[in-house]
């Protein structure tokens, strides 16, 4: 089982804290806020003092006193009030890493308390090309998928597809219009299909008749005319193929591709569950489940013209997630503007019992902005497609490449611009505080320098060669300088960070520990040489401590969904 310094160094408090019969509770420590005084700290001696009818300053040195007798520490000390300053031995240091390096999960513990969960992220409808729009739900979601796998727990990934609208009878309204009936449907690809849908929103804007036709349509449609069934399938087919290529090329993972219309029978079985308990009223003709805060709008269940209202389908799918997949916890990945129906849908959710002791949670992310602020347009001022994006991104980077060298291909080339772009515009995304929104700059995201995704895949690569290059074999690591002894505690931070980020749902926090950690790495390299280091010790010492933090660095940047490359080249 992995066990982390940090989780060591908590287990020894608690020996003491029991010894000393003090309460346990308060035997934890954490990275000094002066790491110019100590390494860790604890203030458990604080906390005691009012139970304990004792100067905490008293508590403190009781414990300092314990603490002197292990040989993991090189210096205890008790300041001000009672903070306990602790100060690791570098015997003790190396020894963590050597078993670290050892752990193939490098002293990260799994969940002692694994739970099941439904992941909803992506949101993309069907008909509508995928832009930048829909990036931060790909991105965000997946690398918090992946957080929680690694954390222990089991996850089920859906991507939810919004197939089942009012968009649907615009289309189909929109080809009746055009061609006069609907034998050609079969025949149309994504790009015509996304032509048809574009028209429609125009027309449906403008006429109130093509917007009540749609409207009809749709009613049919989910009333299960087969004539727009047929047609529907061929839509959401072609839609779900071309949605899956942008998903593949981002590295999104969803095990479920399940939509709207496929939780239209549970949308019946809600409103009667609401009826039976209750809970609904007709108000002005349409079905409606009122909130414990007047403030809030009610909830449509059945609009007045007969149809399922678009919240409905949500309380429906979370229904079937308990029932089916026997959900624990169901995350939603979710642009933060839709923060209101969340908490309304949550809400109708408690009411009916529909999910008990089933925990929700809104990650709400905020805009991709251009530089002025706004959310990110193209030139003539339109929703830019995720995949010009990508290309855009793609095309940066190649600015930075060679076009040959040697024992390199063309397609290896080629794939190492992939693997930067979409690591630029992922760690891009990642480095900024999901509620926030951020300013997507071109010139900036792709360079190999300052935080970026391609100053971590460089360091990456930077070791890769030292490990191929050197002629040593990495051995157990000694602490012989400042600089090993920075990096040996930055490695030993892991733990904690996942852990962190795992609670709080916030991939920023591995991405701005990852940056550090290499930031570390480069001082400790350019401090303490490896290939010209005449002490072999040392020398196999600190190729030990370069695998360690290239294999992390690797598996913090897997966790954000990003790959990392073995060589990097640069013009």
């Amino acid at each position: 089982m992995s066990i982390s310094l940090e989780n060591s160094l908590n287990q020894k408090m608690v020996d003491i804290f029991n010894s000393l019969s003090l309460d346990p509770k308060f035997a934890f420590v954490k990275v000094s806020d002066r790491p110019d005084l100590s390494d860790f700290q604890c203030n458990g001696a604080l906390a005691l003092a009012k139970t304990e009818k004792k100067n905490p300053r008293e508590i403190a040195t009781q414990i300092a006193s314990e603490l002197e007798k292990d040989s993991a520490f090189s210096k205890i000390s008790v300041d001000g009030p009672g903070f306990l300053n602790l100060t690791l031995s570098d015997d003790f240091i190396a020894q963590v890493m050597n078993e670290t390096s050892k752990d193939e999960r490098f002293g990260v513990a799994k969940t002692t308390n694994p739970r099941k969960i439904v992941m909803d992220f992506g949101g993309p409808n069907v008909a509508k090309a995928l832009h930048v729009g829909h990036l931060r739900s790909a991105v965000i979601g997946e690398s918090i998928r992946r957080i929680e796998v690694f954390a222990g727990h089991e996850v089920i990934s859906d991507v939810h597809l919004g197939d089942w609208g009012t968009q649907m009878g615009m289309i189909l309204s929109e080809i009746i219009l055009q061609d006069g009936d609907l034998s050609k449907t079969q025949t149309y690809n994504i790009e015509e299909i996304s032509s048809f849908y574009k028209k429609a929103n125009i027309r449906c804007k403008e006429d109130e008749n093509a917007k009540e036709k749609a409207r009809q349509i749709t009613a049919e449609l989910q009333n299960g005319n087969p004539e727009y069934v047929k047609a529907w399938q061929h839509l959401r087919q072609e839609s779900l193929n071309a949605i899956k290529q942008n998903y593949e090329i981002l590295d999104a993972n969803f095990d479920m591709w399940l939509g709207e219309s496929d939780a239209h029978q549970t949308c019946g079985e809600v409103v009667k569950m609401a009826e039976q308990q209750g809970l609904s009223e007709v108000d002005d003709g349409a079905t409606i489940m009122r909130l414990a805060d007047d403030s809030k709008p009610p909830v449509i269940l059945v609009k007045s013209d007969g149809g399922f209202g678009y919240q409905l389908t949500d309380i429906a799918t979370i229904k079937m997630r308990v029932d089916d997949l026997k959900a624990q916890e169901i995350i939603y990945v979710v642009d933060k503007r839709q923060s209101l129906h969340f908490e309304q849908i949550f809400e109708v959710a408690e009411k009916l019992q529909l999910a008990p002791n089933v925990c929700f949670k809104h990650v709400g992310f905020g805009t991709v902005n251009g530089a002025d602020g706004k959310p990110f347009k193209t030139r003539d001022g339109g929703v830019m497609n995720l995949e010009d994006l990508i290309n855009m991104s793609l095309d940066k980077v190649r600015e930075s490449l060679p076009e040959n060298a040697d024992g390199y291909t063309a397609d290896d080339i080629n794939q190492m611009a992939k693997q930067i772009a979409i690591g630029a515009i992922k760690f891009q995304d990642l480095k900024n505080n999901t509620g926030s929104g951020y300013i997507f700059d071109i010139d900036d995201f792709a360079k190999f320098e300052g935080k970026t995704g391609p100053y971590i895949q460089y360091a990456i690569a930077r070791i890769n060669s030292i490990l191929r290059k050197s002629e040593l074999a990495p051995s157990d690591v000694v602490i012989t300088n400042k600089e090993e002894r920075d990096l040996a505690l930055k490695i030993a931070q892991l733990n904690s960070v996942i852990m962190r980020a795992e609670a709080e749902k916030e991939p920023s926090i591995i991405s701005d520990y990852t940056y550090n950690l290499a930031q570390v790495f480069s001082s400790f390299y350019n401090a303490s040489p490896i290939m010209n280091e005449e002490d072999k010790n040392k020398a196999s010492s600190r190729l030990r401590l370069a695998k360690l933090v290239r294999d992390i660095l690797t598996l913090n940047l897997y966790l954000m969904g990003i790959e990392a490359p073995e060589a990097m080249l640069k013009k």
